[in-house]
């Protein structure tokens, strides 16, 4: 009797591993699957995305009466004899970007003004609405960020926080002359500029310029176009170049809208 019960309790456990086998292979497989699935997710997210071709103004629109592509580069200039009485701007129209790192060469003419537009809105007549990171070719306003609604939201060299009701409390990091060492005239220069959930920051060469964490509830926005400004005024000219843009999160071109 006792050799029946052990052959029966041995007969069992075979019947019960090819199910565990079964089960282990399964659990794998879903396991495989999950991960499969998170690399598609983030396969993006390190491959910097072109802006501009180097060739045409393929994925932009604007006054083209103004912008051109010259020496490889997004062109726009006024001059005595045609001057710009009323600014407009470049977008690009390949989404509307909410967590990103954007990456660009500009050069500005010594009376150049112009700005690169960042989680904005489109107006009518080539008009824009949102953040800006500023720049002018005296330097003035190099490493400066403005937005329509609260005009001067950070200078260079601060760290600014808008508070829900859209207060603006800045504490200075950096001497304001001593980081304008860093910009130089008349020639090609990088910014660098990173949206990450409320967080902002603009870095020239390499160097942050200022940062910017926005709690506001209304008037400004977490996604939205990237363009880039032709300011009327004086004579000037400006250029863009090597334009990238990576996304930071999985569904870059998304954002949960802000508490009301």
């Amino acid at each position: 009797m006792k050799n029946l019960m052990n052959f029966e309790m041995r007969a069992k456990k075979l019947q019960t591993q090819p199910i565990l086998q079964l089960a282990n292979i399964f659990i794998l497989l879903l396991a495989g699957m999950v991960i499969l699935g998170s690399v598609a997710c983030n396969a993006g997210l390190d491959q910097a995305q072109v802006l501009f071709n180097g060739r045409d103004l393929s994925g932009w629109n604007g006054d083209f009466s103004w912008w051109m592509v010259e020496e490889g580069a997004l062109t726009a200039e006024s001059t005595t004899d045609k001057p710009c009485e009323k600014s407009n701007y470049l977008t690009w129209t390949g989404g509307r970007p909410a967590d990103f790192q954007l990456d660009c060469d500009f050069k500005l003419s010594a009376d150049g003004n112009s700005g690169i537009q960042i989680r904005s809105e489109t107006r009518p007549d080539f008009d824009t609405y949102g953040y800006q990171t500023d720049m002018t070719g005296n330097g003035d306003l190099i490493g400066f960020v403005y937005h329509h609604k609260h005009k001067l939201v950070a200078e260079r060299g601060e760290k600014v926080i808008l508070s829900p009701e859209g207060k603006r409390t800045a504490t200075r990091f950096a001497d304001k002359e001593t980081l304008l060492q860093h910009y130089k005239k008349e020639d090609w220069n990088h910014y660098r500029i990173v949206c990450e959930g409320q967080k902002i920051t603009l870095s020239l060469n390499g160097v942050l310029m200022c940062e910017i964490t926005d709690l506001s509830k209304s008037g400004t926005a977490n996604k939205g176009i990237i363009a880039l400004q032709m300011h009327r005024g004086p004579p000037m000219k400006v250029q863009f170049k090597n334009m990238t843009l990576k996304y930071l999160t999985p569904d870059g071109q998304e954002a949960q809208s802000k508490p009301e």
